[in-house]
């Protein structure tokens, strides 16, 4: 299908090609009609990615903290990869649309095929001629209602969430300041709810347009315009001002204080300066105020991607309702939109449009892009010949600070069990995917690792992963996948994959794949690793493998079964300190005590560590730490202890200290902290035995017995890990794959013990 795209190293819009996006459970498949140019933020994200680093650094001073940080604990040549390879993405552009509703999640309902809806959300309802939308931010089409004109929805949410945060009524004086497209449909809701209203421009365009809709039209002018308010509202100012208008100044925010009545509302819709003085708004006592969005649900997870709706007797207005009142205004005639648009273009045209918008070299308000309907039927059918199933998987990786639910089986085993322990009730909705049979496939001859297929396209893979890869001698890369198929698309032509897809089955069912590489979401990874193994596929999962003992069982059969070779990304038994530390240890005179110190640092609120679906620290990073322990004590845990902090959910605690015992009666003690003090590496790890000392310095130095005997740059072994695989591929010894099996195994132990507070053997899990 075609998309518009900007990359974010810059260079110009671009019409790029890439998969069918694949739908999950709480998602629609749209077939696009018409989408709409919010010229003001996509102007703003053309404008950031065309810029160079030094202003990219300046818009987004947290991603250069991040960037410091992993340059201070990984090196300076990670930290480059991961820049380069996150510029080298393309990013969507749009947000607001209207299409016809091709598949339906099983998780959704109110919206069933052949509906017209409008369509919201960045990322999701792009510039695309098909759409995978969430279920709640689709509404249906009231008759009468032109596509085009219900493509305006979402940016009509925009303005009417704003309009409702200035709590006004029949007869309040409003004013906005700012007429462009969201200042335009911002005047004409409020008109439709009784207010009187004003706009301020300095444009000629956005005047006259605003004028010819029955607002009061006023260029910007200072005191004369100022006076002109006072006037129209008898001297009192206005009740409330939306300021709609875009650009680094605060001036539009300073001059609302001005236009403003005493205690007015003052609300911020668009991207404004904010250096404020106090005294205006001190004097007047004034009510400051900005609006999210398109409402309430915005940025919610739960809301958005998991499907749970807010009670309308909590939250009357949603995003989702307020695309609905929208909607209805239009069906009604209350609101008209259609001599806004003074631009339309078929989505071939879309750089000629976004020129327009950059150089604005004529004047614009709104401009729509249509979508050839014999086109999208055409394209969609003939992607998905020899698809199994559509709608009931997703790979999950596109998403930037986030990852996609999809048919993820919320709340396992063991992560319920533990959940239930924790200091206060918690809700967890469980959105299960479609059943399904899997096509059983005997285990194919002859495959010898030599021809590539990768799931996830995230950064991690590309800057990490596939390095390593390329490294180790896998060199025929058959094709990418990942949830909405753009971002393969991009990672494909970035790293020299023949072809990308939408969804992980169209690489499980390509035979022309011999290894398939999961590095998606943490609670995708065992489906995956199963679905592949079974297939006869050879398998490098990344960590963690499972997020359950039924997830583990299941893959652990499959392995057995499959023909193919199964290991996990616990990397670092493969590193050069591991594995000289580990030969020097082979001949003590007794048990190992090990003390592995992890300073891992903080991580934001939004990140999949405090997501319950992914499995928190312990199962998706701690036992990187389990496996490292074993295979340095050369034995199997055979019992497990574990406590957590008292700060969040079990699962989701940021400190956790677990304790191993090995069979051969060597203790391992794991500290792992979300501190990260200045100065202090991420990971120390000593180990004692007899009258030997071993000192691994964040696999940066080895020591033995007080002697460096190793130093370097940080090699946490994701080279020979690499190259490991592609041996036992080949044909050599598979032995440590039950070494990786039964870390996991004890990592799922350590994640029961937390909420018993009791020692777990992992050989009795579940029993």
């Amino acid at each position: 299908m075609k998309q518009v795209v900007q990359a974010a190293s810059g260079g110009a819009v671009r019409v790029v090609d890439v998969p069918v996006p694949v739908i999950g459970p709480t998602e629609v498949l749209v077939a696009t009609v018409a989408t709409i140019v919010s010229a003001g933020t996509e102007r703003a994200v053309t404008t950031l990615a065309r810029s160079g680093l030094l202003t990219k650094a300046r818009a987004r001073p947290d991603l250069v903290r991040k960037v410091a940080e992993k340059a201070r604990t990984d090196g300076l040549i990670p930290a480059a990869r991961s820049v380069r390879d996150r510029l080298g993405a393309d990013v969507p552009l749009g947000y607001s649309g209207c299409g016809r509703v091709v598949e339906v999640g099983s998780a959704v309902d109110r919206i069933r095929p052949g509906d017209l809806v409008a369509t919201g959300g960045a990322g999701r309802a792009n510039h695309a001629e098909f759409q995978a939308v969430p279920g709640l931010l689709c509404a249906r089409v009231p008759g009468g209602v032109d596509p085009g004109a219900a493509a305006f929805a979402t940016i009509g949410s925009i303005a009417l969430h704003g309009l409702r945060l200035a709590e006004v009524g029949p007869g309040a004086k409003v004013v906005v300041v700012g007429l462009g497209l969201v200042g335009q449909l911002a005047a004409r809701l409020a008109l439709a709810s009784g207010c009187d209203v004003a706009g301020i421009d300095l444009a000629d365009l956005p005047l006259v347009t605003a004028e010819a809709s029955g607002v009061r039209a006023l260029r910007e002018s200072g005191e004369a315009t100022t006076a002109a308010v006072r006037a129209w509202s008898r001297g009192r100012g206005a009740d409330a001002v939306l300021i709609c208008a875009a650009g680094r100044s605060a001036e539009p925010v300073m001059r609302a204080t001005a236009l403003a009545r005493d205690r007015a509302q003052l609300v911020v819709v668009g991207d404004v300066g904010l250096g404020l003085l106090r005294a205006p708004f001190y004097d007047k006592e004034l009510t400051l105020r900005f609006a999210r969005s398109y409402g309430p649900g915005r940025y919610e997870r739960g809301y958005e991607e998991w499907g749970v709706d807010y009670p309308a007797g909590q939250v009357r207005w949603t995003e989702g309702r307020n695309q609905e009142a929208v909607l209805d205004l239009l069906a009604a005639d209350r609101l008209r939109v259609d001599d806004l648009v003074t631009h339309a273009f078929p989505i071939d045209a879309a750089p000629r449009a976004y020129e327009i918008v950059a150089t604005r070299s004529e004047p614009y308000l709104g401009i729509r892009f249509d979508y050839p309907a014999s086109a999208a039927s055409e394209r969609v059918g003939s992607e998905r010949v020899g698809s199994e199933r559509v709608g009931s998987e997703r790979v999950g990786s596109e998403r930037v600070g986030s990852e996609r639910v999809g048919s993820e089986r919320v709340g396992s085993a063991v992560a319920g069990a533990a959940l239930a322990h924790s200091a206060g009730p918690t809700r967890d909705r469980s959105v299960s995917p479609r059943p399904r049979v899997p096509r059983q496939r005997s285990a194919p001859a002859g495959r010898r690792g030599s021809r590539v297929g990768w799931i996830g396209a995230g950064t991690f893979s590309g800057s990490v992963l596939l390095p390593a890869f390329r490294a180790a001698g896998f060199d025929q890369l058959v094709t990418v996948a990942s949830a909405g198929g753009r971002s393969a698309r991009a990672f494909a032509d970035r790293h020299g994959f023949a072809g990308a897809v939408a969804g992980a089955d169209a690489v499980l069912d390509d035979d022309d794949v011999d290894v398939v590489v999961i590095a998606t979401p943490h609670a995708t990874h065992a489906d995956l690793a199963a679905r592949a193994l079974e297939r006869g596929r050879h398998v490098w999962c990344e960590k963690p493998l499972a997020l359950s003992l039924d997830e583990l069982n299941r893959v652990e059969k499959a392995a057995a079964t499959g023909g193919g070779v199964l290991v996990v990304g616990y990397n670092r038994r493969f590193s050069p300190a591991v594995t000289a530390a580990r030969a020097a240890l082979a001949d003590r005179d007794g048990p190992l005590t090990l003390s592995y110190r992890i300073a891992a640092g903080p991580v934001p609120a939004d990140h999949w560590y405090n997501d319950r679906v992914q499995g928190g620290r312990l199962l998706g990073e701690v036992c990187h730490f389990v496996d490292t322990c074993a295979a340095l004590a050369g034995s199997e845990v055979d019992t497990v202890t574990a406590l957590a902090g008292r700060e969040a959910e079990l699962l989701l605690a940021p400190d956790v200290a677990v304790t191993l015992r090995h069979a051969d009666g060597s203790l391992s003690a794991i500290s792992y902290s979300s501190a990260r003090p200045r100065g202090v590496r991420k990971e120390h790890l000593e180990a004692l035995a007899g009258s030997r000392h071993v000192r691994i310095d964040d696999y940066r130095e080895l020591v033995i017995d007080g002697r460096s005997t190793w130093k370097g740059p940080q090699d946490k072994g994701h080279h020979a890990a690499a190259a490991a695989f592609l041996r036992m591929c080949r044909g050599s010894d598979t032995g440590v794959t039950a070494e990786l099996l039964a870390s996991s195994r004890a990592t799922l132990a350590a994640a029961d013990a937390l909420g018993a507070e009791v020692p777990r053997s992992p050989a009795r899990l579940g029993s």
